[in-house]
């Protein structure tokens, strides 16, 4: 599984939304199409919920049959659910947020 570390984004999510699809969405379909792809981002607030998730989904849908994750988490949490993941062939396309980083 590829990693791509996403470390800064703007606090609004619109704003990050944005920052996503123009400056690292390229970057994200190109490794997915070579393995499945794990995009780390720093946690947030529950306002920026919906652009990851539907960011995760529809790469995962794009990148068939390669398996595409969203996960806000940094550090050993990060680590953990990147392998939880790679031994769980049958999950894809979800927005996940590493409960030890205090996403709220």
């Amino acid at each position: 599984m590829k990693r791509l570390t996403i470390a800064d984004l703007p606090d609004a999510p619109l704003e990050a939304a944005r920052a996503f699809h123009a400056d690292w969405l390229a970057r994200a379909e190109a490794l997915l199409a070579e393995d499945d792809l794990l995009i780390a981002l720093p946690p947030a607030d529950h306002t920026h919920t919906e652009w990851r998730s539907a960011a995760a989904a529809m790469l995962a849908r794009a990148g068939v049959p390669r398996r595409a994750f969203v996960v806000a988490g940094e550090g050993r949490a990060l680590d953990e659910t990147e392998r939880f993941l790679a031994a769980a062939p049958g999950i894809t396309g979800q927005y996940l947020e590493t409960a030890s980083e205090g996403v709220a």
